[in-house]
């Protein structure tokens, strides 16, 4: 069974394939890229703007980015699901980085809302400054996070973590067609929202992750109760445990706006980094 799943496995997440999705998320985001500037250009020119409720991301060619950071941010998701069975901490410092990304991309929806003319003090303006801030903040975070994975000692290699292994590479193939249909279904949702329905969509930044990262915190769970069967170990518990939480608090941070918003990212990610410190001291007593 084990033989079959690392098989399964390794055809699925080849370098092949990996390098195949890699180039077709690429001609995505250019072609993604050129499409949106070429909506800029007609709404600028010709004020034709057929996207109810979406005038900042068509009102300044820089507001273009955001498509082909949209395209990028699929492929940290597969890059997720990759390495997965590597390393519980390796998948969670990737969602970090997935976290600092949205930011970097809301980056680009905020900055056709400044108003230089009306002073740099304005709620526009703060609203901005505050995403610099907490991409920084998030952005050394992380570094601090690698930094503490590297310096843990390795496990050695035993039946229970090949099996354990084994399972975590069974979640990462039902993980592919969940983050297939999630993006297809998303896609569709927004596209009939915006067209057919003339919604506003007000938090465009959550569409799709809201979803992503509900799944995620089941997968969290799935690992966590397997990871029962393979030991007793307190620190580890509490590590998984822990991790958990950063991701819920992560989930959360996609159903307000503003600085709470910010607040629930930077407190995750934090929270998150204290865990792992905590195992890695744990790691290095015990026996």
């Amino acid at each position: 069974m084990i033989k079959s799943i690392d098989l399964f496995h390794s055809i699925i997440f080849s370098e092949k394939n990996v390098k195949k999705f890699e180039k077709l998320i690429l001609y995505l985001a250019v072609a993604g890229f050129l499409i949106h500037l070429t909506l800029v250009f007609l709404n600028l020119k010709y004020e034709i703007n057929y996207f109810v409720g979406l005038d900042n991301l068509l009102s300044n060619p820089i507001s273009a980015l955001y498509t082909p950071f949209s395209f990028i941010l699929v492929y940290e998701a597969f890059l997720l699901i990759f390495y997965l069975p590597r390393s519980f901490t390796t998948s969670i410092s990737k969602e970090y980085e997935i976290i600092s990304l949205v930011l970097i991309r809301k980056i680009f929806e905020d900055i056709p809302d400044l108003d230089i003319a009306s002073g740099i003090f304005n709620q526009q303006s703060l609203l901005l400054l505050y995403d610099l801030i907490a991409i920084i903040i998030i952005f050394y975070l992380i570094f601090l996070f690698k930094k503490t994975i590297s310096t843990i000692p390795e496990r050695k290699p035993n039946k229970n973590l090949v099996r354990f292994i084994s399972y975590k590479k069974t979640l990462s193939i039902i993980l592919v067609p969940i983050l297939l249909i999630l993006c297809i279904s998303n896609l569709f949702d927004w596209t009939y929202s915006v067209f057919i329905n003339n919604e506003i969509i007000k938090n465009i930044n959550a569409v799709f992750f809201i979803d992503f990262f509900t799944v995620l915190i089941l997968v969290d769970v799935f690992i966590l109760l397997l990871s029962f069967q393979y030991t007793d170990k307190y620190h580890q518990i509490i590590r998984n445990t822990g991790f958990i939480i950063s991701t819920i608090l992560l989930r959360l941070s996609f159903s307000v706006s503003g600085i709470s918003s910010i607040l629930l990212l930077i407190i995750g990610v934090v929270f998150g980094l204290i865990i792992l410190r905590i195992y890695r001291l744990s790691e290095l007593n015990s026996d």
